[in-house]
């Protein structure tokens, strides 16, 4: 229930936050904030102000942000999963990959590199890659 809840409210803020209205907020209360340092004398307790609030906010964002990626990565694994599961020929055994670790991962793209020859740091011409689209289907 909490995960939801996060899941819930995490995506709320996030959608909000990536708004130009959230912009402009933040813009107006910088604005009026440097305005009143005039009032204030640009006190320490002025200056405090504006890093506290910013500190805490950035803060919070973090997590809001790491949460929104790890989301969508993980939906992004789902499917490229359920494309490779469904297409003939495809090797299955790169389904989960993103649970190996770094090493496994750059010796698997190695052995790629390795079948692909000679034109491996090269991109495949367009042409190529669709012929051999069409053959598998």
């Amino acid at each position: 229930m909490l995960d939801r809840l996060f899941t819930h409210i995490a995506g709320r803020i996030a959608a909000f936050a990536g708004q130009p209205s959230a912009f402009v907020i933040a813009v107006a209360l910088i604005v009026i904030w440097g305005v009143t340092g005039p009032v204030f004398h640009y006190s320490d307790t002025w200056q405090l102000v504006v890093n506290t609030a910013t500190t805490i906010v950035t803060f919070l964002m973090v997590f809001l942000i790491q949460n929104s990626q790890n989301r969508d990565a993980a939906a992004m694994q789902a499917k490229l999963d359920e494309v490779i599961r469904s297409v003939e020929g495809a090797r299955n055994r790169f389904i989960g990959i993103e649970h190996k670790t770094d090493g496994e991962v750059q010796a698997i793209r190695a052995e790629l590199e390795r079948e692909c020859g000679d034109d491996a740091p090269e991109v495949a011409d367009a042409v190529d890659t669709i012929e051999r689209l069409r053959k598998r289907f």
